[in-house]
């Protein structure tokens, strides 16, 4: 299976394609921004397509060819304005949907953000909220197209080594995870169909991630 790591330049996109170059079965495609970025994908064998979330769909699109899956774990960033994420965390989101539509690419992973109800966006903090609002829009688009989705809704992101151990299930309580372990999560989503429809909150746990998700309800 061939996957287009949609962000593929962030950390846990990182993380994840190299995950995916150590499977026999399993191949990726690295979705960067800029040339040089390029030679980390380069060096773990993988592809990549330069391609820009502001372009239009079509051109998106392009990176799709011979693709099986798509992951989206792009971000506009903690350092940009609510613009960029309009941008990028919404209408980029938005446009790479459209493009596995049109492409006929079914499979479509979702990274979201842990909370994306209409409550989490009226208790998140202004500086907050605009993210958690593009973050709804793009999980609610998504559930409205046929494609095979999953939807993960990760706590709080930490740099710290990943321990291959987590709680996942529809609702969790509130608590962090290593960037690593996220990527260990979509890797193990990807290989399960039965995660097609579904969507998840997931913390660091006791649980190894290959049960967590095998035992999603």
């Amino acid at each position: 299976m061939k996957v287009l790591v949609v962000g593929a330049n962030g950390q846990v996109g990182k993380h994840l394609v190299k995950m995916i170059q150590d499977q026999d079965d399993l191949e990726a495609v690295a979705m960067i921004r800029k040339e040089e970025q390029a030679s980390y994908f380069h060096d773990l064998g993988a592809e990549t397509a330069i391609v820009d979330l502001e372009d239009d769909t079509e051109t998106i699109a392009k990176a799709y060819e011979g693709v099986d899956a798509v992951v989206f774990t792009a971000g506009s960033g903690p350092n940009t304005g609510p613009d960029k994420t309009v941008l990028i965390d919404l209408d980029g989101a938005v446009k790479t949907i459209e493009a596995a539509k049109q492409s006929g690419v079914k499979r479509y992973i979702m990274i979201s953000s842990f909370d994306t109800t209409r409550e989490a966006i009226q208790e998140a903090p202004s500086s907050f909220s605009p993210y958690v609002v593009a973050k709804h829009y793009a999980d609610d688009w998504l559930r409205r197209t046929d494609l095979d989705y999953t939807i993960i809704h990760p706590g709080m992101l930490t740099n710290d080594e990943g321990t291959g151990q987590v709680e996942a299930a529809e609702t969790v309580d509130r608590g962090e995870i290593a960037r690593e372990d996220v990527a260990g999560v979509i890797l193990a989503t990807l290989v399960n169909n039965s995660t097609v429809g579904k969507e998840f909150q997931v913390v660091g746990g006791s649980k190894a991630i290959e049960d967590a998700i095998a035992n999603l309800s």
